[in-house]
């Protein structure tokens, strides 16, 4: 019964976190396409929603551990189910941060064309979407690929940084608008870090190894299987 019930909560998180993607294309195809009711969309009822799944999850994580008291992996899991359910709402969160900073900006004219916003976040949701699946399947290998892609998203978002530095230098009219383009592309890399969080969780779920802190430096892992 215990691990129907697991099964069940996997469900329910795939469904989160297809939610929560949703969120975030909408708000950067609202930002890229300029569409006032893309953006509308993720702070009204798709904002909701994920509050109200994040809540869900948390409440049958609780009545799971209360019900079933899981030993070990199992709880483990169901732990680990918990904190996955916080992660994707502040992700949630970040999506509605980026939802108005792009109401702001359609509001005004382009500084310059969009390329890095979009490939940066094509590479956040396919790390929340692998990163899901991993967990889902138990892909300690696909959670380690997620980690990977976290400095990436961060080089873009470095990248974009620099480039609006030149924007704003050359025409201060250009900073409050170049600000907001610094903001959408930071919630974005926020995404990556959660959703990093989450493959690093999957890997010592499956592993019983500890990588945060120590990505790339396998000699320093540390070994805590339960």
């Amino acid at each position: 019964m215990l691990q129907n019930r697991i099964e069940d909560l996997k469900k329910d998180l795939v469904q989160y976190a297809a939610l929560v993607e949703q969120m975030i294309e909408k708000s950067i195809k609202g930002l890229v396409e300029r569409d006032h009711a893309l953006l509308t969309e993720v702070i009204g009822p798709d904002e909701s929603r994920a509050n109200d799944f994040e809540i869900h999850i948390d409440t049958l994580c609780t009545n799971l551990i209360a019900q079933y008291e899981p030993k070990a992996r199992d709880l483990r899991l169901v732990l680990m189910a918990m904190k996955m359910g916080n992660d994707l709402e502040r992700m949630g969160d970040h999506a509605v941060n980026i939802a108005e900073s792009g109401i702001f900006l359609i509001e005004r004219p382009s500084i310059k064309p969009l390329v890095d916003i979009p490939r940066m976040a094509e590479i956040v949701m396919g790390m929340l979407r692998n990163g899901i699946d991993a967990f889902v399947r138990n892909e300690n290998g696909l959670a380690r690929d997620v980690c990977k892609q976290d400095g990436l998203v961060d080089a873009l978002r470095n990248q974009i940084l620099r480039g609006l530095i030149t924007y704003m230098s050359s025409d201060p009219s250009t900073i409050e608008r170049a600000m907001h383009l610094l903001r959408v592309a930071s919630n974005l890399e926020r995404v990556a870090d959660l959703a990093t969080n989450i493959s690093e969780e999957v890997v010592y779920l499956v592993e019983g190894k500890i990588i945060k802190h120590h990505r790339g430096e396998d000699e320093k892992l540390q070994d805590t299987s339960i």
